[in-house]
């Protein structure tokens, strides 16, 4: 059975490496540094770091001009990790804020649950080693290394608070079955290889027919997004009133070199509400997404659009980003809904290295479903012939069964100088076909 042990090394650490300035100057100076360490059975021990910069160039005459750079260098001993460095500055270009972002992302247990949510089964059974029903702990994962240059730009349109957006992405998906002999190494209980025990990536793949060719092995996905935002929040890391909706259209065009050709529609709108002045606020973010020509690869429709990054990745519906306490990637289609809802609290002010400080706590309940699905052949369950007769059509797929998907819990959020943010969620799922308990550590408000 995959255990998970993370070890936390807090903020007190972060901010004993800190630089401690007396006075506001200009120049770059270490915003938050923190260890990445924990443990996972299949993929080994995670280490690494990640470290904030921020550069104010004339703080006295104009201080709301900026540079901040994110990196993240933390790897599993068994070969998955993250390689990333974000830069972001409004003022080196007049009147535009642009945000530039490469990433290396290699992961050797991405899950994958099949299409349209509900509509396909899922069995804990089968990846529990306690279970008389065991296949194997990598049965719901593939291998998918993702390498990513993306650059987004904002600017004023009208006004404060209306804004024009744009930007590129270069990415180059390789994926592939789960290396199970490197997986292996080093474990007393040997998962079985997947052409013993085939995965569902697997099953999709060579018996059911459900992939084409070069969608199996991965490719080029290059693409253009503009979109609009309008955003009157009073501050960016933890918002107490105003609106920031956002909606753009992204397109993969052929003359980019593309793999595949299609477009997507996305629109997100959140607002925050102040119920105690600085303590207590409630706050919400509903979304909607399309693939509205073309046909995109299953393993990009797990991409949450969004005209910046506020973390290594934006994907779902499940998972951290999006259904914090639901199976990450469960809801893949062709379309979908997102909804959160979170009352966030400052139980607690305190004053750290000469930096205002809190601990915050949240109550989530996060729901999103599929509106559109991945097409799958009127014939599927002929297909159940062969090698594929020890299951049944049943064990894969369930028909018309899509509906939201529900979870709800609690986020606690040490936050140094009310801008370095630590993210520890905690959510339980309502359907045992989503999984159970989602745990997540990171950085910064989901929204």
């Amino acid at each position: 059975m995959k255990k998970t042990l993370i070890l936390f090394l807090t903020v007190i650490f972060t901010i004993s490496l800190s630089a401690q300035v007396k006075e506001v100057k200009p120049g770059w100076k270490l915003d938050g540094i923190l260890p990445a360490v924990s443990y996972d059975s299949n993929l080994g021990f995670q280490y690494g770091v990640l470290f904030e910069l921020m550069n104010h160039p004339d703080p006295v005459a104009n201080p709301e001009l900026f540079d901040h750079t994110y990196t993240e260098v933390s790897r599993y001993t068994k070969g998955s990790g993250i390689y990333r460095f974000m830069f972001e500055s409004n003022h080196l270009i007049p009147g535009v804020e642009f945000i530039s972002d490469i990433s290396y992302l290699p992961d050797l247990a991405n899950q994958f649950y099949g299409f349209n949510g509900y509509e396909s089964v899922f069995n804990k059974n089968w990846i529990d080693d306690e279970s008389s029903d065991y296949k194997s702990a990598m049965f719901y994962s593939f291998q998918r290394n993702q390498f990513r240059f993306r650059t987004d730009f904002l600017g004023k349109l009208s006004g404060d608070h209306l804004k024009w957006t744009a930007g590129f992405t270069f990415q180059n998906f390789k994926i592939g079955s789960v290396d199970i002999e490197r997986l292996n190494k080093g474990r007393k209980e040997k998962l079985p290889s997947v052409s013993e025990e085939p995965g569902l990536f697997e099953v999709y793949r060579d018996s059911l027919g459900l992939m084409t060719e070069n969608e199996a092995d991965g490719g080029w996905i290059n693409t253009l997004k503009a979109g609009l935002v309008y955003d009157s929040r009073d501050n960016r890391p933890n918002p107490m009133k105003g609106i920031w909706t956002e909606t753009g259209i992204e397109i993969a065009p052929k003359f980019m070199g593309n793999d595949w050709g299609f477009s997507k529609f996305y629109i997100t709108h959140r607002q925050y509400f102040t119920l105690v002045e600085n303590d207590l606020s409630l706050v919400y973010r509903v979304g909607y997404q399309a693939t509205i020509s073309g046909d995109a690869p299953f393993f990009y429709q797990s991409q949450v659009l969004t005209y910046r990054l506020t973390g290594q990745s934006s994907e779902g519906l499940g998972g951290s980003s999006s259904l914090r306490g639901v199976l990450k990637n469960r809801v893949i289609g062709d379309a979908f809904v997102l909804g959160n809802v979170e009352l966030r609290w400052k139980p607690l002010h305190f004053t750290l290295l000469k930096k205002a400080s809190y601990l915050g706590l949240n109550l989530f309940y996060d729901l999103g479903k599929t509106t559109k699905g991945i097409s799958l052949p009127g014939n599927l369950q002929s297909r159940f012939s062969g090698e594929m007769t020890k299951y049944s059509f049943n064990d894969f797929f369930n028909p018309g069964a899509e509906k939201f998907h529900h979870c709800a819990g609690i986020s606690i959020m040490p936050v140094w100088g009310e801008n370095f943010v630590v993210a520890i969620d905690i959510g339980k799922s309502f359907n045992e076909q989503d999984g159970n308990i989602g745990f997540a550590f990171g950085l910064n408000y989901l929204f």
